[in-house]
């Protein structure tokens, strides 16, 4: 109960720090006089036996619980919006009820102690936000009205009284959170605010008694309504004609806005991709069977079935976009008992971690060795099995409080483990190495270098939103956004269409947080992206763990002993990085680029030993973009193949 009760004092701090927007100006009364109802929940703890000089309990008691009534009527002094002070007087009942417990005769012995006070509770008000949250710190001090007790034990009459060593004034705190909500119009003079509230009485001063070691703590829940009357709105006076007024001078938001539009990119019309194979199988929520998504034969097809025939041209469709890599992905198990069956020494380890407890995680682990086993005739002995409440490499980390739903999909997971090397990528071991890649062919669709790029440096600052209104020699007018970031990417064809060339007006049109409409143009000469027929570039991919930048150590000699030979001489390499949608936007996009940067630095002074001139790098990071990035992040093994680096290759012609 104890901690449901701090939980909802957290999520109301979590609430107010989160509500941020601030509603239109009403009038802000500095005094609010109310009154307030609430319901006390009165945990007991200690030892109490001894109750008053007549009655002794031959059993102590030692837990206890009650729920009672709590009233005030108060006064709010606010001089400005953040600091303030509030006084309460009320009455105060601290009532309940201690656990049964068995006396020496084996009878059952209850103890109901009624409790209550007059308060007086003075506390500084606290409003961080531009909303109606607020936070309460104060004191209580606490007069006895009743100490009075009730014993029963079972064959012996009941006994009541006042407790003994009873401590009459006291001394203790409080700490609280709640919210106004206004029930009064923005224009009404008076105000009127309905106020939800929680607060903590902890165990300092809470003592009722000088003798044993009873105390207790509150948790109180309840409501205030307050009333508060604001100045006046000034009433603004016609001006006779004949005064010149000055007009006042209005600064537009300070943005910058740009467009780059890249020539024709001399890019690959095939491209070879090494296609990194995540060991991980990721389960659904309340299910330990393998989810349908993932390709499942039939035993009879597995003589079919080869790793380099894999049909990839056939794209799976994920939230709406094609994917054509993760059909590659969804084969993983059909991949991993083709390996296994071509090398019968590998073994392999599956872990399966469920937050349900290591049961339900082995439970997981035996439904992917039972598909091995019964479809391609793996031996059993050749694969254990494990089951634990977290990954070896979680993304859900101690204390952390935001997207925890996403980051606990992605941990509930079979994990495959070997140090069979015919089995993992190159230079790879341990419980995070990635399957070794598979390999495949693809045709290249316009890449993200093709794509126009519309910038507006200080957007976020000065717009609510912006848009573009695009026009060609005919004035003919294409209209995207509305938009909130700084920076959009659009394709040149959805701009060009089957235009090989086109020569256009850019308007970008922002609208400002207070309504004004800011507009600013730029010309633009755009080219459509055309792919060469007769080249073949390649592609490599290398994936991170959750929030992680520095992983790529373990990917050094890959990068040097398999990416950079591929480099030609003259050759140029196209790094971008991404990341999943799970934490800050902005923070997402400097993780993609350091990631990208750590790639470029390895593949770059393996080029320079080598002795190749005249190798362009070109590196961008692109965050969370949706509109960009790999794949979609609906599902757990999409948001970790969006935890990526890709490496294109270009040849020089």
């Amino acid at each position: 109960m104890k901690q449901k009760l701090f939980i909802l004092l957290l999520m109301l701090i979590g609430f107010g720090s989160a509500s941020q927007a601030q509603e239109i100006q009403r009038p802000q009364p500095k005094f609010w006089f109310g009154v307030s109802g609430a319901a006390n929940m009165n945990f007991y703890s200690g030892t109490t036996q001894t109750l008053n000089s007549t009655v002794y309990a031959p059993t102590a008691f030692h837990e206890g619980f009650g729920v009672s009534p709590w009233t005030s009527i108060f006064m709010e002094y606010r001089p400005n919006p953040v600091f303030g002070l509030k006084f309460d007087f009320g009455y105060d009942d601290r009532s309940g009820s201690f656990d049964q417990v068995i006396a020496p005769c084996n009878c059952p012995a209850d103890l109901d102690a009624k409790l209550s006070y007059f308060t007086m509770e003075p506390s500084l008000r606290i409003s961080p936000f531009s909303n109606g949250f607020y936070v309460l710190v104060g004191a209580v001090f606490s007069s006895a009205y009743d100490k009075s007790f009730e014993y029963q034990q079972e064959q012996q009459p009941d006994r009541a009284g006042d407790f003994s060593s009873f401590t009459s004034k006291k001394l203790s705190g409080q700490i609280a959170a709640g919210y106004d909500i206004p029930l009064s119009s923005t224009s009404s003079q008076t105000q009127l605010n309905l106020s939800p509230f929680i607060s903590y009485h902890p165990y300092f001063g809470q003592a009722p008694r000088g003798i044993e070691s009873w105390s207790m703590q509150t948790v109180r829940v309840g409501l205030s309504l307050k009333i508060g009357k604001g100045k006046k709105t000034a009433v603004v006076e016609e001006i006779p004609e004949a005064v010149a007024i000055a007009p006042v001078a209005v600064v537009d938001p300070d943005v910058t806005f740009t467009v780059n539009s890249p020539t024709n990119i001399t890019a690959e019309r095939r491209v070879r991709e090494t296609f990194p194979l995540r060991n991980y199988v990721f389960f659904d929520l309340g299910s330990t069977e393998i989810p349908n998504r993932y390709v499942l034969l039939k035993k009879d097809q597995v003589k079919d079935f080869k790793e380099d025939q894999i049909e990839v041209l056939a794209p799976l469709v994920q939230s709406d976009r094609p994917k054509r890599e993760m059909v590659v992905y969804y084969n993983v198990l059909n991949i991993l008992g083709d390996r296994m069956g071509k090398n019968p020494n590998s073994t392999i380890v599956l872990v399966g971690s469920s937050e349900k407890g290591p049961a339900d995680g082995k439970l997981m682990a035996e439904s992917v060795k039972k598909y091995l086993v019964d479809v391609f005739s793996i031996n059993p002995k050749r694969i254990a099995i494990e089951g634990r409440n977290k990954p070896k490499i979680p993304s859900e980390q101690p204390g952390g409080q935001l997207e925890l739903v996403l980051l606990r999909e992605g941990d509930r997971r079979v994990s495959i483990e070997s140090s069979s090397p015919e089995l993992l990528m190159e230079f790879q071991s341990g419980p995070d190495a990635p399957l070794k890649p598979i390999e495949f062919v693809t045709v290249q669709e316009a890449p993200v270098d093709s794509y126009v790029t519309f910038s507006v440096k200080g957007a976020k600052e000065a717009f609510s939103s912006w848009s573009l209104e695009i026009a060609d020699e005919q004035g003919r007018v294409q209209k995207f956004g509305q938009y909130t970031k700084e920076e959009v990417s659009i394709p040149g064809k959805t701009i060009l269409g089957d235009r090989p060339v086109g020569d256009y007006k850019v308007t970008m049109i922002g609208q400002t947080k207070s309504g004004k409409v800011i507009k600013k143009e730029n010309n633009v000469h755009m080219v459509l992206w055309t792919p060469i027929t007769n080249e073949e570039g390649m592609r490599f991919s290398v994936i991170f763990e959750f929030n992680d930048s520095k992983s790529i150590d373990i990917y050094q000699k890959y990068l040097t002993e398999i990416v950079a030979p591929k480099i030609p001489e003259g050759g140029k390499v196209i790094i971008h990085g991404y990341t999943d949608v799970i934490g800050g936007e902005e923070n997402n996009k400097v993780l993609s680029l350091a990631r990208a940067n750590d790639v470029r630095n390895i593949l770059e002074s393996a080029v320079n030993k080598s002795g190749k001139k005249n190798v362009k790098f070109e590196v961008l990071g692109f965050g969370e973009d949706e509109s960009v990035s790999p794949f979609a992040n609906k599902l757990p093994e999409e948001r970790f193949y969006n935890r990526t680096v890709i490496i294109d290759i270009v040849p020089n012609k």
